[in-house]
């Protein structure tokens, strides 16, 4: 049994290590709030935490044996962290594909833009046009304005392309902004929490209580649905300054 117990914290200590730094840079670098809500990354990560901190240690401390040869258990083990290298493989590379790139306002909402929803011939066109504003490997977290194009056709063509599945406009690096050149737009878009159809009537009323005890008024209009692969969040902003106040989940 003792011979168990330590191949089975050896292991669980190593797993932890490897999958602790890995999270823990892609959560301070990319995931952190509001990005893991928004990207609803929470399964993915479970899968990771299951196979390579939980069922891996258990199945090496079932197989371990001091009587097994070690050849056999070295073979047993290593196919073990065979599972957990795949497992790892695909949490880490899905979440750094999916990881957040830009905060964008757009139109009427906010909403998170991740790699993978980024339209990679407008991207490489960006490189060229829009260098300041393009993503690169290393490109943390941005708040940016993504308007439509002034062009009344290439306004029509991007709006046809996203009702129809393809890439928005926050899709396409080539037509994002600052943040400070969309502050007009945005203090025209500020919402009453009321008017915002992105929540049910119950979700309304949770959030103006949540606004209501933050201390701000919520029969004012200055909020925005800030939208993602999970339930929007809401983004209450100081209407004078636009800065964001504070960011409330309806659930």
């Amino acid at each position: 049994m003792r011979f168990r117990l330590k191949a089975f914290t050896l292991h669980l200590v190593m797993s932890a290590l490897v999958l602790s730094c890995t999270l823990g840079g892609l959560y301070l670098g990319w995931y952190h709030w509001p990005g893991w809500y928004l990207a609803a990354v929470i399964p993915v990560v479970t899968v990771m935490v299951g196979v390579d901190v939980v069922l891996g240690p258990l199945l090496t401390f079932v197989i371990a044996s001091e009587r097994k040869p070690r050849r056999e258990l070295a073979r047993d083990i290593g196919i073990i962290v065979a599972v957990q290298l795949v497992a790892f493989g695909y949490g880490a590379t899905t979440l750094w594909h999916g990881r957040p790139l830009y905060y964008a306002f757009s139109v009427n909402c906010l909403s998170i833009v991740q790699g993978y929803d980024l339209d990679p011939e407008d991207t490489a066109r960006a490189q060229r046009e829009n260098r300041p504003l393009a993503p690169h490997w290393n490109s943390l977290p941005r708040w940016i304005y993504a308007p439509l194009p002034g062009s009344s056709a290439e306004s029509e063509k991007i709006v046809s392309s996203a009702l129809s599945g393809g890439y928005d406009v926050t899709a396409r690096p080539t037509y994002f902004r600052s943040w400070q050149d969309g502050r007009n737009d945005l203090r025209g878009a500020l919402q009453r929490i009321d008017d915002i159809k992105f929540f049910s009537g119950p979700e309304r009323q949770r959030l103006k209580e949540r606004v209501r005890a933050a201390g701000l008024d919520p029969s004012r209009p200055t909020a925005l649905a800030f939208t993602g692969r999970a339930r929007p969040l809401l983004a209450v902003f100081d209407p004078q300054r636009l800065e964001l106040r504070m960011l409330v989940r309806a659930d």
